[in-house]
């Protein structure tokens, strides 16, 4: 199995089309504060490849913020037997410089703001 990043407008259009399931392995607190709607978390901190939504239907694809994280998960997949290869470049900052929306806690409210939600 060898690894692949994704881009983020690639990954975005995958999850519209019901292709992919994105797992976000940042922390429970990065994801609380800023996420990619649709995303599943499951922390690198306590990550387990055996444990990811395995699905023929859909790929699975790894991010975090950076893709630094996401590229460690990928490794541990690897390790694991697991046959997960791919994982989102750039991360949500690439995301987010795609121009693509994310579902936030507004500072100012306390407020969760969800583009998709209206």
């Amino acid at each position: 199995m060898s690894a692949q990043e994704i881009s983020p407008k690639a990954a975005a259009e995958a999850l519209e089309k019901g292709e992919a399931i994105l797992i976000d392995v940042r922390e429970p607190a990065e994801f609380a504060a800023e996420r990619i709607h649709g995303a599943l978390l499951h922390p690198l901190s306590t990550f387990d490849p055996k444990a990811l939504p395995i699905d023929a239907t859909r790929e699975v694809i790894l991010h975090c913020g950076s893709a630094k994280r996401s590229g460690d998960a990928l490794a541990r997949c690897a390790q694991a037997g697991v046959p997960i290869t791919r994982h989102m470049a750039s991360g949500l900052m690439g995301w987010k410089s795609a121009g693509l929306p994310t579902v936030a806690v507004d500072p100012a409210t306390g407020r969760l703001v969800d583009p998709q939600k209206g």
